[in-house]
């Protein structure tokens, strides 16, 4: 072959796949990016990565669909690492440099307080399904996780009058959901007449693997005369070791009952149950529930990780919840502009999986059912108690003198925190 004739098949194929790499781009270009902040290593991988794995279920369903607005979503899945400022990073990495539509992520209120800044600064969507302590209603953040009057007040309401509690350990880890939570719920235990001093409030570390002078405390504490009970807020892996713990000393749910708002399905795959016999969870979903809805969410959820013994839980259901009420905002506002899809969220509806349907309110939050249900030796939860119909999540505590007079609406007032005295919007 000539020389002149080699270079013009070069250009030739130089020219085809120059087309084929700018075809690519186009390509990409017609994808809508959604991105997936969860830890998947560290302390908070036990529960966070099967929510990577529900977010790649339901956007690939989604595109079976068709996807969105005609175009297929792209999963860009990052890893935090259970590294507080590294879920900023990871945050920024996604909405500026891979342009996602919205992010759907963060377990821990302290990785949720991390990205914010992020969020409102680039002026993107989060979309946080953890139940988590309120004070807090954020323009660019959609909370499909409960707020403390969808999940602890409930459950002290619950030990109270089914129990007869009267003594009262408030155990958590030691950021802010915990505290936060507690703060709350101690100014409700005392304006129900608890006395301060049968209130006790303990916090340890994220990862906290000896617990055993904590239970012993709790066991003394709970050898007063009056019936005693646990509100856990103990996060991640520690959960494991302190439950073994109260084994040991042998204090059982009949005994001093636990109730943990961050145990579900699953914390408690893999691990021996026996020492978590009859101790208690709250929250607003149950794979145990027996609904249709719920049985082809399970269904789907099996056939998609083509493991039948993977569990579901309240998180999971949240991000179903969430992403539904996303997609119905985008095709709503035909873009995947953030301001236009912020503005069509709120009034967005989606069918829960328990029965009924859960609702975004002005204030950000959902509307939820909430449900106390007690451990099983497989792993699951018998729920022996919920609440008649659902309940509007309030971002603002009325327990909590700076916060009883707030009001978080972004629809009429455009505002997360409206003092209903001064008439004046606090800016946040």
């Amino acid at each position: 072959m000539t020389w002149k004739g080699w270079l013009s098949r070069a250009t030739v194929a130089g020219g085809l796949a120059l087309g084929t790499l700018a075809a690519t781009a186009a390509s990409a270009q017609e994808t809508i990016k959604v991105g997936i902040l969860h830890s998947l290593s560290g302390t908070m991988a036990i529960s966070e990565t099967t929510l990577k794995d529900v977010m790649l279920m339901l956007i690939d369903e989604q595109n079976k669909k068709g996807g969105v607005l005609g175009k297929k979503l792209e999963a860009v899945v990052v890893d935090p690492a259970s590294n507080w400022p590294l879920f900023a990073e990871k945050a920024r990495e996604l909405i500026a440099k891979d342009k996602v539509s919205a992010v759907f992520g963060c377990w821990t209120s302290v990785s949720r307080k991390s990205v914010l800044p992020v969020f409102k600064e680039l002026n993107s969507i989060l979309f946080y399904p953890v139940q988590y302590e309120g004070e807090e209603s954020e323009r660019n953040v959609f909370y499909t996780g409960a707020a403390p009057n969808q999940q602890a007040i409930p459950a002290v309401d619950y030990l109270m009058k089914e129990e007869k509690v009267q003594r009262w350990v408030l155990e958590g880890t030691d950021y802010v959901y915990p505290r936060t939570t507690n703060k709350i719920l101690e100014a409700y235990l005392k304006a129900k007449g608890v006395k301060p001093e049968d209130i006790s409030i303990n916090y340890t570390p994220f990862g906290q693997s000896d617990w055993q002078t904590r239970v012993a405390a709790i066991k003394s504490f709970g050898s007063a005369g009056k019936k005693t009970a646990v509100v856990s807020t103990i996060n991640g892996d520690a959960n494991v070791p302190f439950y073994k713990e109260l084994a040991n000393q042998g204090l059982k749910a009949t005994d001093i009952p636990v109730v943990a708002f961050s145990v579900g399905e699953e914390e408690l795959a893999g691990i021996d149950t026996k020492p978590l016999l009859g101790h208690l969870a709250a929250w607003n979903y149950f794979m145990s529930i027996d609904t249709p809805a719920n049985k082809a969410f399970i269904k789907q959820w099996h056939d998609f990780t083509k493991n039948p013994k993977r569990v579901t839980n309240d998180p999971m259901e949240a991000h179903y919840i969430g992403f539904n009420m996303w997609v119905k905002a985008v095709e709503k506002a035909g873009t995947i502009e953030p301001d236009k899809v912020i503005a069509a969220l709120p009034g967005t509806k989606q069918d829960n999986l328990t029965g009924g349907t859960s609702e975004m309110l002005a204030n950000h939050h959902i509307t939820k059912p909430v449900f106390i249900g007690e451990i099983k030796d497989n792993g699951q939860f018998d729920v022996v108690w919920k609440t008649d119909g659902l309940i509007a999540g309030d971002a603002w505590s009325k327990e909590l003198d700076g916060s009883k007079d707030l009001e978080a609406d972004w629809v009429k007032l455009n505002c997360g925190n409206y003092n209903t005295k001064t008439k004046k919007c606090g800016g946040a």
